[in-house]
């Protein structure tokens, strides 16, 4: 007697639990491969969203810090007018003696017979013209400007007779001697 035995059936089977197992394998692999792309996708919409925050807060505060920086430019140039403005009422202050100097050196060394009749300033440098009664009064007056304690030594620019009068016309420039207070700054 011969036994025969059949193993299709069987090999069957195996591979129907083989396949089954295979196919389960690959639906919990598509799932935890869905769920954790899910899982990722919800970890980025978060990062995103926390970094969209981040981004607008920084944007925030650079619109707060360009008012700053342009309040300050604006500080910084009202600082600029003030400080030209003090300087400028510090040097009237200082000149304000200065200039009551030079009228009396001018008034003191004024020569009689010499009257003037035009004074310009520009700068340190005073302009003078005026008239004397002969060319010896002129000579005169020059000496005196450089003997004055306020001015540099004049410099004559021009003398003219007046027709039928015997007065001259003379135009002197002299530069003004800065006091100390005003050589210091």
């Amino acid at each position: 007697m011969t036994i025969e035995i059949n193993l299709l059936p069987w090999r069957e089977r195996v591979r129907e639990r083989r396949s089954k197992r295979f196919y389960l394998a690959l639906m919990v692999a598509a799932v935890v491969g869905v769920a954790a792309g899910a899982g990722m996708i919800y970890h980025y919409q978060v990062q995103l969203v926390a970094q969209q925050q981040r981004n607008e807060h920084i944007r925030q505060q650079l619109a707060r810090l360009d008012g700053d920086i342009r309040s300050i430019s604006e500080y910084e140039g009202t600082h600029e007018q003030m400080m030209e403005r003090i300087e400028i009422f510090t040097r009237l202050q200082r000149g304000r003696p200065q200039t009551v100097h030079v009228f009396n050196q001018l008034t003191e060394s004024l020569e009689e017979g010499v009257h003037y009749t035009r004074l310009a300033r520009q700068g340190d440098t005073l302009r003078l013209t005026g008239v004397a009664e002969n060319n010896r009064q002129v000579s005169d007056q020059l000496r005196a400007l450089a003997r004055a304690s306020a001015f540099e030594v004049p410099v004559l620019s021009e003398v003219e007779a007046d027709a039928g009068q015997q007065q001259r016309r003379f135009s002197l420039s002299v530069t003004q001697r800065l006091s100390p207070s005003e050589e210091a700054p």
